[in-house]
Formats: C-alpha cells, structure tokens, sequence
C-alpha cells in the first residue's frame, strides 16, 4: 500500500501524444482562455463602471464572471503548461490547491446561480416586493453565503480526500485534478467514507436544483399573463439566458460526478469535463450579453461615451441603486407594475 505521504506528484492525461498535437492543444486552449478573460473581464468591468447597471441582477452577474474567470484559471494554465513543454506532473500539494479552488468556486457558482433563480423570481413574480427583498444588504448577505458555502464545502471534500490512503498509484486521467479521479487511487475503505459525503453534497446540490426548477415555473407562469408582449419579451430575454447557464452547469456537472461506472471511460471523462470547466465559463458571457440590450448598451458606451442611453432602457429615479422594481429590471413603466400584481 502506498499511502499519500509517500506520493509527491501526480501524473495528468496527456492531451495527446505526437508534439505537433500537444502544440495544437496549446493553442487552441490559448484561444479558449482569452476569450474567457476577455469576455468575463468586459461583463465585470462594464458592470462596475456603469452606474446604471448597479442592480442585483448584474450585481449577481459580476459575482457569476468572477467566479468564472477563477475556475478557468484553476484547471486550464496548468493544462496548457505541460502541453507547451510536453509534462505530465503536478505535485501533490499542487494538486490538493487545484482540487481545493476548482471545488470552491464550482460549488459557489452553483449556489450564486440558485440566488439568481430568486433574484429573477422575485423581479417577475413580485415586482412590488422588490426592493424590500433584494435590498443592498440583502443582495451583499446573499453573494457571501454562496461564496462560504463555496469555500467551506471545499475545505471538507479536499481535507477528507487528500486524507486518503492511496492505493494504486499516482496516475490520474484526467487533465486536471478533480475527486472522482483521485477517488480511484484511494484504498476502498477509505474510499466509502467520501463516497458518503459526495452523495448528501448531491442531495443538497439537488435542493439547489429543484429551488431553480420551482422558480422557473413560477416566473414562466407569470410571464405568460404579462398583458403586453413586450412585456413578455423583456422578461423572457432576462430569465433565457440565466437558464441556459444552469442548464449546461448542472447537466454537464451532475453527468460528471454521479454517471454510473458502467458508462466511465478516460475519452468520455475528458469531453464531459472540458464542458463544465471550460466551455462553460467561456460561453457564459456571450449568453448573457446576446440577449441584454442593457447590457450590450453600456458595452457600446464605454467604447463611445458620447453614445446616449436606449429609450428600452428604464430609468427609475424613485429606486435605490441596489434595490429596484421591476420596472428598472424589465423596461416597464408603474402602471405595468400594478397590472402584473393583480394578474398574479
């Protein structure tokens, strides 16, 4: 039996086994990466600098890109490194850091993205109870709950797993350090001991999951009573995107941890794998920017200041910068307000 202490480093899959496909991968994660900077960087620079867009919902979405921005630099640098110089090898404490900040930030995008759910809900289904509900503090509470739980849950799973007597050497295939790979090196003893704790984090991660669920039946609902069509429109173009996001996230996720052993194969790990931690962050700002004018407005005025505001967009002097109705969020005037009450 090798125990952990006894292993210093871990050996990754190797994207590929010829130099010219190793150099291939380079580059072309390269690519992947800068477009996930760029883009999550102009969602969080856009969102900062225009006061307009100081609200929960980019409130949220600007903790959503910098959660993003940091889970894409946990697997993907590192990948990019040993296909550059044709390495295998992460050390053991290098590893135990990645697990630690991929887990963090994944876990804590999972709950932000719950806390969107609500933030949507709340906006449609109670545009009156807005403010009182997703107030400044409120809003800041809810971000630092998602981020803890996030960082405790990453705590628990790492401490617990890389306490784990390893049994069958230290070869992991995988292009990044996760805990279903390491599991497999574990001795089985030790091995059900996390077992038990990734099925009641799955139980509480599917709490999170049928929370969005029930949310998005219930806004759907109200939407399709909106009297106007533009109405509808707008509250459809702010609730899409957010549940393609989750959509992607959790079905990619859940795929990756809990699919049977019996479906598990080393190609089939790595495509599933490089959607959640890969393809996700980099798509989650062009699905979001596609369909918010707002949004792609304040894009365009920080490259042309002089550009003025589009008529779509709302201004509710009578709203506080982090609390408003849904007025501010959807372009609706007060009247609207009232009539969408009372079709509820």
């Amino acid at each position: 039996m090798s125990n952990a202490s006894s292993i210093t480093e871990f050996l990754l899959l190797a994207f590929a086994d010829t130099r010219e496909l190793q150099l291939l991968h380079f580059w072309l994660f390269l690519g992947i990466y800068l477009a996930a900077l760029l883009g999550n960087g102009f969602i969080i620079t856009t969102i900062a600098c225009d006061h307009h867009l100081h609200t929960p919902m980019y409130f949220f979405l600007l903790n959503l890109s910098l959660l993003d921005l940091g889970s894409i630099s946990t697997s993907l640098p590192k990948a990019m490194h040993n296909s550059l110089w044709d390495k295998r090898d992460i050390s053991y404490y290098g590893c135990a850091t990645q697990v630690f900040f991929f887990l963090f930030l994944m876990v804590g995008e999972c709950f932000l993205l719950t806390v969107m759910s609500y933030d949507r809900y709340i906006a449609i289904c109670k545009p009156l109870h807005y403010g009182t509900f997703l107030g400044s503090r409120a809003c800041v509470h809810m971000a630092a709950t998602a981020w803890g739980s996030g960082f405790l849950y990453a705590v628990l799973h790492t401490a617990n797993t890389f306490s784990l007597p390893l049994c069958h050497g230290n070869i992991l295939h995988h292009f990044f350090c996760e805990i279903p790979q390491i599991l497999k090196l574990s001795c089985l003893q030790s091995y059900l001991r996390e077992v038990g704790l990734i099925v009641v984090s799955a139980c509480l991660l599917f709490g999170c999951f049928v929370f969005i669920v029930v949310s998005y039946v219930q806004i759907f609902r109200a939407v399709l009573r909106f009297p106007s069509e533009e109405g509808r429109h707008k509250a459809f173009s702010t609730c899409l995107p957010h549940l393609a996001v989750v959509s992607l996230f959790i079905s990619t996720g859940v795929f990756a941890y809990l699919k049977p052993p019996s479906v598990s194969s080393p190609y089939l790990d790595l495509v599933v794998a490089v959607l959640y931690s890969v393809v996700t962050p980099t798509l989650n700002p062009l699905i979001y920017s596609m369909r918010n004018q707002e949004l792609k407005d304040s894009l365009r005025r920080l490259s042309d200041p002089s550009r003025p505001r589009s008529k779509a967009v709302c201004k509710d002097q009578h709203g506080t910068r982090m609390g408003v109705g849904r007025g501010r969020m959807l372009g609706e005037g007060p009247k609207q307000h009232g009539h969408g009450e009372k079709g509820q």
